[in-house]
């Protein structure tokens, strides 16, 4: 005997996942620029003029520096020996683009120079350290990522080159826009932990139930609460 789905149960049955999102409040700027001289002071070759931020707004700034991403679930599956996802943090014009990258544990990033000058990236985080050397314009470098945490990463030659790389533990990662809105999409059911995290302000983290509908995650960074002496102490957690 044929049994006929009511267009409830059919839609039940299809609904598997479900998006969280949210919005980063950021009322202050928080980062502070590095400074680098003029190139003719420290190294030889072409000179190369220090490129300028592409946002001018300073608060939607610090909201699109925000990556989210969830604690618990899985993660992308990939072939043995393959990155689960190749992604690509450019050095052009003295300076790394984009500065920051959410990516799931086992992707790689690559790093081309772009510049008519050598380059040598290097991170000393717990994450993920390593050392590319030299290399000059057209040239690129590769780096796999195994583990969750964060990756600062400088340029030995430039002390003003700055990014940050996080590694997400499982698959739902991304970084909020200027206007601090986020999206993560295609969730599985259960029980995770959103974290977002800014490179001064820190990691804030909280829990969510994922069902059938999409689940809401507003954040305030910093975050400051009252204490019982009525006086206010930040709430920060480290970032990884």
């Amino acid at each position: 005997m044929l049994r006929v789905l009511t267009p409830l149960l059919v839609g039940a049955a299809l609904v598997t996942a479900a998006d969280v999102h949210g919005t980063i409040a950021i009322e202050k700027k928080l980062t502070r620029h590095n400074v680098t001289p003029s190139a003719g002071i420290y190294q030889r070759g072409p000179a190369v003029d220090l490129g300028a931020d592409i946002e001018e707004d300073p608060i939607a700034f610090e909201r699109s520096h925000v990556a989210v991403f969830l604690e618990g679930g899985g993660t992308l599956s990939s072939l043995p020996g393959t990155p689960a996802k190749v992604v690509q943090m450019e050095q052009k014009d003295r300076r790394f683009d984009p500065d920051l990258i959410v990516i799931p544990a086992g992707s790689a990033v690559s790093f081309p120079n772009f510049d008519p000058i050598f380059h040598n990236v290097f991170s000393l985080s717990k994450a993920k350290n390593f050392d590319l050397g030299n290399y000059p314009q057209g040239q690129t470098r590769m780096v796999y990522f195994p583990a969750a945490g964060v990756v600062a990463v400088y340029c030995h030659l430039h002390p003003n080159m700055s990014a940050s790389i996080v590694i997400t533990p499982g698959q739902w990662g991304a970084h909020a826009d200027r206007t601090g809105g986020f999206r993560l999409k295609d969730v599985s059911p259960g029980t995770y932990t959103v974290v977002a995290w800014h490179k001064t302000a820190g990691a804030f983290r909280k829990t969510v139930e994922i069902g059938v509908k999409d689940a809401e995650v507003n954040f305030v960074l910093p975050y400051v609460e009252p204490t019982a002496g009525g006086h206010v102490a930040h709430n920060r957690l480290a970032g990884k």
